[in-house]
């Protein structure tokens, strides 16, 4: 058995939250659209993803700034919608 980590089809800052409750972020965010879906990607892997260059915190924070730039699209997308009514 391999312990090679599945970087393209689990990898493990999104696969974390499995050995939590059983499922994976895709499991959650496939059901979402796309600005909310992403939202909750980042959110759910900040602090779990590493990157080269990054140390552990700014990389949790530019994953957090991530989300909110999906989330303030959402937002933005709501409101023209409103507008249009």
């Amino acid at each position: 058995m391999s312990n090679i980590e599945d970087r393209v089809n689990h990898p493990s800052h999104y696969t974390w939250l499995k050995d939590i409750c059983g499922i994976e972020v895709i499991d959650i965010t496939r059901h979402m659209d796309f600005d909310l879906g992403n939202a909750i990607k980042y959110i759910l892997r900040a602090g779990h993803k590493s990157e080269e260059g990054y140390d552990n915190t700014a990389k949790e924070i530019e994953d957090l700034q991530k989300a909110i730039f999906y989330i303030n699209d959402k937002i933005k997308l709501l409101n023209d919608k409103i507008r249009k009514e």
